[in-house]
């Protein structure tokens, strides 16, 4: 079954932030990705619990954590709290860390870091001892194992993804170039185990009639991939840009300002209409209801197994999203894999 999920940044109470959750389960959405970033949101863990209440279905997942600003026994704890809630719907995404650690000025986790940590997670899920220090410690009251994601788009971590992971979280959009790379890299660290394995694309996700007028709402993304050194990637799309300097009026980020708005303006010295559309056509899920699950089908016979979606936007609730998506896209996809609801 192909798993279709939404990103929620936690941007508001735990309560509404539920609510919403609520909203997409009832639409037939599978997943339900809270967003992590102590300054920028409402905290991952108190969001899901509070999520875990009010639904029945629904998955209930880390979009993504860390081991960074979050020690391994933190996480552990966290995670274990919303299993017991929601038995069977959870589970663990991590990251290297992102906005989490960057604006702090900290080093993102190594993959030797990642690998480590998982091993110590999986180890206090389990109810078993992990060694700090001198001392042989346990978590009280384990209640088992989660299925552990790992977001990725380098292809050394998304090799360790495949081979220590239950699956991976790509960010590299739908593209097939892309999603070929992306997924070789993770198969190379399967390396023919056999071990189920979910290859979950994630992707911006807009129903319109009007390309080129809305995919300009995704300029600050396409900078900001140029500042992160994406130029190989951005030509996948016929984008060239230079890495372009810092941009101090937009909080915190390109990716994730406050000020939308302002930061599409800023973008827009560096981005045209033009790139703004061929990205959109390349990486993204924008487009006509037809269009997308166009898209869609293509990357599910490449090998993705589940789409993560996003809305552009980190300080306000996939709505719109949830209601155009989960009324005229989902349905066609639940048809196309034999699961209609």
């Amino acid at each position: 079954m192909i798993k279709v999920g939404v990103r929620f940044p936690p941007c508001g109470r735990a309560d509404q932030v539920a609510e919403e959750v609520r909203r997409a389960e009832r639409h037939g959405f599978d997943v339900a990705w809270i967003a992590d970033s102590q300054l920028l949101w409402r905290d991952v863990y108190a969001v899901m619990a509070v999520a875990a209440t009010r639904t029945d279905r629904i998955g209930l997942a880390t979009a993504v954590t860390n081991v960074v600003t979050r020690h391994p026994t933190v996480v552990a704890s966290g995670i274990n709290t919303v299993a017991e809630l929601a038995p069977g719907r959870v589970v663990l995404g991590l990251g290297t860390g992102d906005s989490s650690v960057k604006p702090l000025g900290i080093r993102p986790t190594t993959r030797a870091e990642l690998r480590s940590a998982i091993g110590e997670i999986r180890t206090l899920l389990s109810g078993q001892e992990q060694v700090y220090g001198e001392r042989r410690l346990r978590l009280r009251d384990a209640g088992g194992a989660v299925p552990v994601h790992i977001a990725a788009s380098g292809p050394r971590t998304l090799e360790l993804a495949g081979e220590i992971a239950d699956g991976v979280v790509t960010l590299a959009g739908i593209s097939p170039e892309t999603l070929g790379q992306t997924m070789k890299a993770a198969r190379a660290g399967l390396a023919g185990s056999g071990r189920a394995f979910e290859f979950t694309a994630g992707a911006f996700c807009k129903v319109t009639d009007d390309l080129e007028r809305d995919a300009a709402v995704l300029k600050p993304i396409c900078l900001h991939m140029a500042t992160i050194g994406g130029q190989d990637f951005l030509r996948v799309a016929g984008i060239e840009l230079a890495p372009p300097p810092h941009v101090p009026e937009v909080y915190p980020d390109m990716v994730h300002a406050e000020d939308w708005k302002l930061a599409i303006e800023h973008a827009s010295k560096w981005v045209s209409d033009e790139m703004a559309v061929r990205f959109a056509r390349t990486f993204c899920l924008f487009g006509t209801v037809d269009d997308i699950v166009e898209r869609a089908r293509r990357a599910v016979e490449l090998g993705v197994t589940g789409f993560y979606l996003r809305h552009v936007g980190n300080y306000s609730l996939p709505s719109e999203l949830i209601e155009s998506f989960g009324g005229d896209v989902l349905p066609r996809l639940r048809a196309l894999d034999g699961t209609a609801r």
